[in-house]
């Protein structure tokens, strides 16, 4: 009986050993199960998330166009309370001009030396100059005591902060600009219509920051009548045998502006010219072309101007008529001059800050320009000019001296800019020019 107890004790330990194995099982199935639904519910979770990011980003998209509409009715609101203002829509014009007067003595006039020099009234001027939008306009008109002329008029357009286009009668880009002098009275570029000359045509000019670059169309010149002296620019017209008029000229300036220290510019460039010359008698058509470099410096109070321009005239003239000249004309009177030559310039100039009364400022200049000849024995002509511009406010004086040789409106021949004269000397001008511009 006890042995049977025993075993049965036996059995019984048996059994729960066996069955605990079981349990367990059961319990880690429960938490398989668990961790299972937790999971699952997290993913729905982490869905629904993503739902809601695409929400919020859709909502941040439309908020920011919302934004830049907003900004846009701004600005239409502000550009049309601009446009309702009184003139809002009424072109700037401005209106100005000058008056000057001139006193002058010559070595070369003996009455004027006996006199003591003449005084007399030079020109009245009307400039106005105006813009609309992107459009402007720029007009300047003269009268001199024995003709009156344009000087320029033109109708422009900025397509950019850059770029701007003109149309009409506008300066021709060649060479130093505005003007290849500091005086009063120019020098040899000006009176073979190498610089301040303005014709008839098209001009676009592209400035972006150091650079200067101007292409030009002209189709003739100012007055589109070869046969009208008075004008203010030289152009190349038609007296007696002479028929040949100026037309098709194509003109390009590049320029290019350094500055490597503070109150230092130094401006480098070239240009090129290239047109027809044509001939009413022949019914031909000859050409003309110019080309060169300069160099417009600024060192502080201190300037210096260069230029050197080869220029020749290829006319196609008619059997007996020489091609060895072309006829220039201006300020009602015309001259030849050498088809081909080649012109210098060289000029020095220094600014002086003042304050003396009315008078705030002088520049002390000396101006020197030649032509030199490509035909054999044909003389040289020169200018040099010193001299001193005080500025007072409006009014601005210029004194010079003039020093001429072989050059006309300076007591030389007729022919001073084409043959000219071997045993020509050399003549003085004292020129005062007082102007008040407003």
């Amino acid at each position: 009986m006890r042995k049977l107890t025993l075993a049965l004790c036996l059995l019984l330990s048996m059994a729960v050993a066996a069955a605990t194995p079981v349990w367990a099982s059961s319990d880690d199935g429960e938490d398989v199960k668990m961790l299972m639904q937790e999971l699952k519910a997290l993913k729905a979770k982490l869905a629904e998330m993503d739902q809601l990011k695409k929400k919020v980003d859709e909502l941040e998209k439309k908020l920011a166009e919302s934004d830049k509409k907003q900004q846009n009715l701004e600005k239409m609101t502000v550009a049309t309370k601009k446009a309702l203002e009184p003139g809002a829509n009424e072109p700037k014009i401005k209106v100005g001009g000058a008056l000057r007067f001139n006193y002058r003595n010559t070595s070369f006039n003996e009455a004027q030396k006996s006199k003591g020099g003449d005084g007399a009234f030079d020109i009245f001027r009307l400039d106005v100059d105006g813009k609309y939008n992107d459009l402007i306009i720029s007009a300047q008109y003269r009268w001199y005591s024995y003709m009156n002329v344009i000087h320029h008029g033109w109708v422009g357009y900025d397509f950019t902060e850059d770029s701007q286009g003109q149309l009409g009668i506008t300066q021709v880009p060649f060479g130093l600009l505005p003007y290849a002098s500091h005086n009063w009275w120019f020098g040899v570029p000006y009176y073979l219509g190498l610089a301040d000359d303005y014709d008839m045509g098209g001009k676009w000019k592209y400035t972006p920051g150091p650079w200067d670059l101007q292409l030009a169309f002209f189709k003739n010149a100012e007055w589109g009548n070869a046969g009208k002296l008075e004008r203010y620019s030289f152009d190349v017209v038609t007296v007696g045998d002479q028929q040949n008029e100026e037309t098709n000229t194509l003109n390009a300036r590049l320029a290019y502006t350094f500055k490597p220290a503070a109150k230092t510019s130094i401006e480098v460039g070239f240009s090129g010219m290239f047109g027809q010359l044509y001939n009413n008698t022949s019914d031909g058509n000859g050409t003309r072309w110019a080309v060169g470099p300069h160099v417009n410096a600024k060192f502080g109070q201190f300037g210096v101007q260069l230029e050197a321009v080869r220029y020749q005239y290829n006319p196609d003239n008619p059997d007996g008529v020489s091609d060895d000249t072309v006829l220039l004309g201006a300020f009602a009177g015309s001259y030849p001059v050498a088809s081909e030559a080649t012109v210098l310039v060289g000029n020095l100039s220094y600014d002086v800050p003042v304050d003396w009364g009315p008078v705030t400022g002088l520049q002390f200049y000396n101006d020197f320009s030649m032509s030199m000849k490509e035909k054999s024995g044909w003389s040289d002509s020169y200018i040099n000019t010193l001299g001193c511009l005080i500025s007072s406010g409006p009014i601005y004086t210029y004194v010079d001296l003039v020093m001429g040789k072989n050059m006309v409106w300076l007591g030389g021949p007729s022919n001073a800019l084409a043959e000219g004269d071997a045993n020509a000397e050399w003549t003085a001008l004292f020129n005062i020019n007082v102007g008040y511009y407003f």
